[in-house]
C-alpha cells in the first residue's frame, strides 16, 4: 500500500514540475511578445549616418564594337581568325575567292590597253588631217577623238571597279580588339553577306550603360562616381565615373528615359562580357551623425509630416521637417532630438 501511495505522489510531483515549466515558458513567451510589440510600436529617436542613393539598371557595352560582313556573296576562301583571337586595327580576317575578279581585272586591263591604242591612233589621225574644212573631215575627226576619249575613260573605270571588287573580297577590321563571334568558321563554303558575320569588341573601351528617367537624370552629372554590382559577379563592386549623359531620350524605350555611360576605373575588363547586366549605385548626398526617425512612425497631414511623441507619459502631436531618406530612415531637420520616444498610434 505504501508503494502505491509513493507512486501516486511521485506522479503528482512530475505533473507539478511540468506545470511549472509550462507556465514559465508561457510567461516568457508573453514577455517576449510584449517586448516585440513595444519595439514595433515605440521608437527612440537616434543619431546615425544617412545618405541618399540612386540605383539604376544597365548592362556592359563597348564604344568600339563592330559587326563585319562582306559586301557581296561568294565562295569563302580563307578565314584567318577564331573566337577569342586578338586582332589589330586594319588586320585582314577573311577573304572570298578572288580568281574570278582577278580574271576580270586582267580582261579589263587588256581592254584598257586596246582602247588606249585606239585612242592614240585616233589622236595621230586627227593631228595629220588637222582642221580641214573639206567634207567636214576635221569635225568628224574631232568627234572620233572625243569618242576615243570616252572609251578610254570607261576602260579606266572598268579597271578601277574590278580592283575595288578585289579589295572588297578582303575583310578588314577597322578596330583593334577581341573576336567574339565568327558565323562561318570554315573556308570553301558559299556565303551571303548575312551568313558570314564577324563580331569584334575592343575591351579597352568597355563601359557600363545605364538608363534613367527624366526625374532621375537631373540628379546626375558627368564626373559623378558610382559602384557597379553585376549579376554575374555579386561579390565584386567595380567603380565607374559618368563619362556621358545623352541629351535626347533613348530610342526604342517605353517612356522618356536617357542613356548614361560609366567608364570603368578599377575593373578587370577582360572578364566582363558584352551584355552582362547589373545596377549602378550612386550616392547623391551623405550626412554624418544626424537625427533620424523610422519612416513608419511618421504620418502625413496635407503637405506636412508629424509624429506622436511620448513625453512624461503623455502623447503629443509633433510636426517635423525631414531631409534625406535611406532604407526606411528619415533625417529629422527640426521637431525632434535624439533620445525622444515616438509611438506608432493605430487609428
Amino acid at each position: 500500500m505504501f508503494k502505491k501511495i509513493g507512486g501516486f505522489l511521485k506522479k503528482r510531483w512530475y505533473l507539478v514540475l511540468i506545470l511549472i515549466i509550462g507556465t514559465g515558458l508561457y510567461l516568457n513567451q508573453q514577455k517576449t511578445a510584449q517586448a516585440k510589440k513595444e519595439k514595433e510600436t515605440r521608437y527612440t529617436v537616434e543619431r546615425r549616418d544617412i545618405k541618399e542613393t540612386l540605383s539604376l539598371a544597365g548592362e556592359i557595352q563597348a564604344d568600339e564594337h563592330v559587326i563585319l560582313r562582306f559586301q557581296t556573296s561568294g565562295k569563302l576562301a580563307w578565314v584567318g581568325v577564331k573566337e577569342g583571337d586578338t586582332v589589330k586595327k586594319y588586320q585582314t580576317i577573311a577573304n572570298l575567292d578572288q580568281r574570278e575578279v582577278k580574271k576580270k581585272l586582267q580582261k579589263s586591263l587588256l581592254t584598257y590597253a586596246q582602247t588606249r591604242n585606239s585612242f592614240d591612233q585616233t589622236g595621230d589621225d586627227n593631228q595629220r588631217v588637222g582642221d580641214q574644212p573639206i567634207n567636214d573631215v576635221g569635225d568628224k575627226m574631232k568627234r572620233l577623238l572625243e569618242n576615243a576619249q570616252y572609251g578610254l575613260d570607261s576602260s579606266v573605270l572598268d579597271v578601277e571597279l574590278t580592283n575595288l571588287a578585289i579589295e572588297y573580297s578582303n575583310l578588314f577590321t577597322p578596330i583593334s580588339g577581341v573576336v567574339t563571334r565568327v558565323d562561318s568558321k570554315y573556308a570553301g563554303v558559299n556565303i551571303t553577306p548575312s551568313q558570314a558575320e564577324f563580331e569584334i569588341i575592343n575591351p579597352e573601351t568597355v563601359y557600363f550603360s545605364f538608363t534613367a528617367d527624366q526625374i532621375e537624370i537631373i540628379k546626375l552629372s558627368e564626373g559623378m562616381s558610382a559602384t557597379i554590382s553585376l549579376d554575374s559577379y555579386p561579390d565584386e563592386t567595380p567603380n565607374g565615373t559618368i563619362s556621358y549623359i545623352s541629351y535626347v531620350p533613348k530610342a526604342g524605350e517605353t517612356g522618356t528615359v536617357y542613356e548614361g555611360k560609366l567608364k570603368l576605373s578599377n575593373a578587370d575588363i577582360t572578364k566582363y562580357r558584352f551584355g552582362m547586366t547589373g545596377d549602378a549605385n550612386f550616392t547623391l548626398s551623405e550626412k554624418k551623425n544626424v537625427v533620424v526617425v523610422l519612416d513608419k512612425f511618421t504620418k502625413s497631414e496635407g503637405d506636412n509630416r508629424y509624429v506622436t511623441r511620448l513625453k512624461d507619459g503623455k502623447e503629443e502631436k509633433v510636426f517635423i521637417k525631414t531631409g534625406l531618406e535611406e532604407d526606411g530612415y528619415l533625417e529629422v531637420l527640426s521637431g525632434l532630438k535624439a533620445g525622444d520616444t515616438v509611438i506608432n498610434v493605430q487609428k
